[in-house]
């Protein structure tokens, strides 16, 4: 049966390999992708060069207004009949910021909004809209952990405060450092793990919940926001690490040494 699955994050690095994994192993699914208007139509265009029916709806997930009006759309194209039944919501999209007083248009700390908030006011207004059975994928982290074994001791564990305080700037010690960015990041990925664990006992029966933690993998412009030594660390040096078995891969995830 045709079938809808809304995806964000789907333009670079394990987003786009996973789009194009989703095409190639669902010949009828629907892809919807979520992207900002600047590349929408163009990603779009190129994931369905291989004949697969995709679509695009724009949305800056950095603004929560912008975030409701992209549902709201697919909310409508789905009444309509447009879309096939959506059975499928993939939440990929990730940033990390070189502190934690980048803020967006509404005032909120951009990290938690686009990691956190963006993800799970798509699901809250698309919950009535899913054809059950359904699946939705969250891609979570190692970061959370905060130690040498998970992310190489590169990422300060999460701060756990109430997410009215981390939806806001300045939730952590010394907030205009990287190792505040970092620790925004961290916890952003903790959050989403609770979200992971309160849907099932929140959405309608019949769908699942899964988060997805690719582990670590260079390149895919995750640190595009980052300081000019932390971009060339991560564009030049952690490649390397493919010589060890920490790295996975876009295309190939390693199995974790045991």
């Amino acid at each position: 049966m045709q079938h809808t699955i809304v995806m964000t994050g789907a333009s670079r690095g394990i987003g786009r390999v996973a789009a194009r994994h989703i095409l190639r192993r669902s010949p009828k699914a629907h892809l919807l992708v979520v992207a900002r208007p600047s590349s929408g139509a163009r990603l779009a265009a190129e994931l369905s060069s291989g004949g697969h029916p995709v679509s695009h709806v724009q949305a800056d997930l950095g603004s929560l207004d912008s975030v409701r009006a992209a549902a709201i759309e697919i909310r409508d194209r789905l009444d309509r009949g447009d879309l096939p039944p959506l059975r499928g919501f993939v939440g990929n999209a990730g940033i990390q910021h070189v502190n934690a007083l980048t803020e967006g248009p509404e005032g909120l700390e951009s990290t938690f909004t686009v990691n956190v908030l963006a993800n799970h006011l798509f699901i809250r207004l698309l919950q009535d809209r899913f054809a059950a059975p359904a699946r939705i994928v969250i891609t979570s982290s190692d970061t959370h952990f905060g130690d040498l074994r998970h992310n190489l001791g590169m990422v300060p564990g999460p701060v756990w405060r109430s997410p009215d305080v981390l939806a806001r700037t300045g939730a952590f010690a010394k907030p205009h450092t990287a190792a505040g960015g970092r620790t925004a990041y961290s916890t952003s990925k903790l959050a989403a793990i609770y979200l992971v664990h309160e849907y099932p006992r929140r959405l309608p029966s019949g769908i699942d919940v899964v988060a997805h933690n690719p582990g670590f993998v260079p390149g895919t412009g995750l640190a595009r926001n980052a300081d000019p030594l932390s971009r060339f660390a991560m564009r030049r040096i952690m490649p390397l690490m493919i010589l060890t078995p920490l790295r996975h891969e876009p295309r190939r995830r390693r199995p974790p040494p045991r």
